[in-house]
């Protein structure tokens, strides 16, 4: 199993996500359909434990891996597209708050 990315320690500088945030926006304004490639096994066991701790917070982690498995995904920028908040979401949903992933989430 891969190991999941430290966060950077106070004071370090964080690293530049620029041409990482300039692909996300273009994915996104092409609105284009991708397949899901399937969840990180150890991202899979966190937001599971998310959602026993807080129920009913987003959408079920495994009815929403149906429906990405079904419909596709598609990658969304947030309200702020220069902040780097980029999302994945199913092909046919607009609700981040309930129904989205951060790229780190997929097992790619």
């Amino acid at each position: 199993m891969s190991e999941l990315e430290p966060l950077p320690e106070m004071g370090e500088q964080k690293p530049d996500y620029s041409e990482y945030i300039a692909c996300a926006r273009e994915l996104s304004e092409r609105k284009e359909k991708f397949t899901f490639p399937g969840l990180n096994p150890e991202y899979y066991v966190q937001l599971k434990s998310s959602e026993v701790d807080f129920p009913g917070f987003t959408t079920p982690i495994d009815e929403l891996i149906a429906q990405l498995q079904t419909s596709g995904m598609k990658v969304v920028s947030g309200p702020n597209p220069d902040s780097g908040n980029i999302y994945i979401l199913p092909f046919d949903s607009t609700d981040i708050s309930m129904d989205s992933l951060f790229p780190r989430h997929l097992d790619i």
